[in-house]
């Protein structure tokens, strides 16, 4: 079964988050890209607090894992982000698309 991943980001905001999907080729206004292998749903945004929050759907830790040392952990760097988030992995009893 599929994992999520919940990523809590201090001092992080909109701005570096677009210059990390634009040094991975990511639109994140469209959607179109060169989204990595394994990923089955992203999303993120600020929450109440002001943390930035990135949560995915991965179809395995090792594909994350995978991504992170091929293009994201560069992408980050080079984004201005380097602090670690706080890392929360959740393995999934179900997960589902309503409607899709």
């Amino acid at each position: 079964m599929a994992e999520a991943l919940i990523l809590e980001f201090d001092g992080v905001g909109p701005e570096e988050y677009e210059a990390v999907n634009k040094i991975l080729g990511i639109d994140m206004h469209s959607g179109a890209g060169d989204w990595p292998e394994g990923l089955v749903m992203h999303a993120a945004g600020v929450s109440d607090d002001g943390t930035f929050v990135v949560t995915e759907v991965w179809s395995s830790r090792d594909a994350q894992a995978a991504f992170m040392e091929s293009r994201l952990g560069a992408a980050l760097a080079e984004g201005g982000i380097s602090s670690a988030p706080d890392v929360k992995w959740v393995p999934l009893v179900a997960h589902h698309t309503p409607g899709g």
